[in-house]
């Protein structure tokens, strides 16, 4: 028997005319996020402008753009999610992937690394 299936998302298994564009299925307990760009200068306290040389720093934040299904437990359950897409986190600036697409910055992160929500 060959039973044919709906074409899917590479998001998260919806059919593809719910979620178009995306292009990584993140699994169990990882986290895809498109990465905020923080300001190239910075202007200290009294004035003095830091070029992007000296304070270029890892940003911390993004947006998710798609999450896995959720951390699988050693009795075979599933641990849901607690960030959706569409979520702004704060997350941890190491143990993750980069990776860049279309000119845009993505981590790839477990759910354990994301430090908040921001709201």
């Amino acid at each position: 028997m060959n039973k044919k299936k709906a074409p899917k998302n590479n998001i998260t298994g919806t059919t593809s005319s719910q979620n178009k564009g995306h292009f990584l299925t993140p699994l169990g307990d990882k986290v895809l996020i498109e990465i905020t760009e923080q300001k190239a200068e910075q202007q200290t306290s009294f004035g003095m402008i830091l070029p992007e040389s000296v304070s270029k720093e890892k940003s911390a934040q993004g947006n998710v753009i798609a999450v896995g299904a959720g951390k699988v437990l050693e009795n075979g359950s599933i641990l849901s999610m607690n960030v959706e897409v569409g979520d702004r986190v704060l997350f941890s600036k190491y143990g993750y992937d980069e990776i860049e697409m279309n000119h845009k910055k993505y981590v790839v992160i477990s759910e354990s690394q994301i430090l908040g929500i921001l709201r």
